[in-house]
């Protein structure tokens, strides 16, 4: 299942071993669950530390602290990702995106 408008991930620069730098490590359960799922995506760098948004048609439908999420792995375990999944789920189906 396709959704016709993609998911914006906006997310911030964090620090690992004392260096402050844009990375996705973080991302990529979230992102496998996104594909899992048949969500259109697309990574966004934003200037805010240590964030994470979920846009959908310019509304954020969620937000956490990016170093809350799991770091590397599919993202099945990670309570942040089920999170944010359900949230997208429940944006798309209220506004039949």
């Amino acid at each position: 299942m396709t959704h016709t408008s993609p998911i914006i991930v906006r997310y911030g620069p964090y620090e690992s071993c004392g260096i402050v730098e844009h990375r996705t490590f973080r991302l990529e359960g979230l992102q496998a669950t996104l594909k899992e799922c048949g969500y259109i995506w697309v990574l966004e760098k934003t200037s805010e530390w240590n964030q994470l948004e979920l846009m959908i048609n310019g509304e954020c439908v969620y937000k956490c602290n990016i170093n809350d999420l799991e770091f590397g792995g599919d993202g099945r375990l990670d309570p942040l990702c089920q999170d944010a999944i359900d949230t997208v789920r429940s944006a798309y189906q209220q506004h039949q995106i």
